[in-house]
């Protein structure tokens, strides 16, 4: 099998997963998620955050995007530009007014109602979407590359973390030199250091 062939493979099986989990259970999951990455030092001490809105049956990130404002951190949202196939970044105050479905029916900065990040460099610390995980901090996303793309060309990356379920831990995966490690895993069972591998 080549190493696409494994990676679509693992989507698949990983999403259909997720997609098992009754609603409450996974609404239950995410709720503990939220309370421990709103507890991780590193986004604590963070002042300006990058995160995403989530679709189909992954983390609910909703709520932890609402506790980001909450604790008035300045957020910064995704929204995919279809001419360049990168992702532009947007500051998010109000979701309720700023976002609206965009690709694939994820909710999405509207550009004419938000102000556009001028300066990747200003993002102390960003939760990334993923489909599976490996604990030494390996992604595998959805096969666009759009977040592989945009670390790519920071100067100085923020703290990367990613929300998970505990079934979405897998034990090996392809990987490309292009393909960015997360240094920080949460799940609902743990909080693991990608960088020691160990979890708390």
């Amino acid at each position: 099998m080549t190493d696409q062939a494994i990676k679509q493979a693992l989507r698949k099986r990983i999403i259909a997963l997720r997609e098992q989990l009754p609603e409450a259970q996974r609404a239950a999951y995410s709720a503990a998620i939220t309370e421990r990455l709103l507890q991780l030092p590193e986004y604590r001490q963070a002042g300006t955050v990058l995160g995403y809105m989530n679709f189909g049956a992954e983390f609910a990130s909703e709520r932890w995007v609402a506790r980001v404002l909450a604790d008035g951190k300045r957020l910064a949202l995704p929204k995919v530009n279809r001419h360049t196939n990168y992702l532009d970044l947007y500051w998010v105050e109000d979701p309720e007014s700023q976002l609206a479905a965009g690709l694939w029916g994820i909710r999405e900065p509207v550009a004419e109602r938000c102000e556009r990040l001028g300066n990747l460099n200003e993002v102390e610390f960003a939760l990334l979407p993923g489909v599976a995980f490996m604990r030494a901090g390996a992604r595998l996303g959805y096969g666009g590359g759009f977040y592989d793309k945009l670390f790519a060309g920071m100067a100085q990356r923020p703290i990367l973390a990613a929300a998970a379920f505990a079934l979405q831990l897998v034990e090996a995966l392809p990987q490309e030199a292009t393909d960015i490690k997360v240094e920080w895993i949460i799940t609902e069972q743990e909080t693991i250091d990608c960088s020691a591998r160990k979890s708390v």
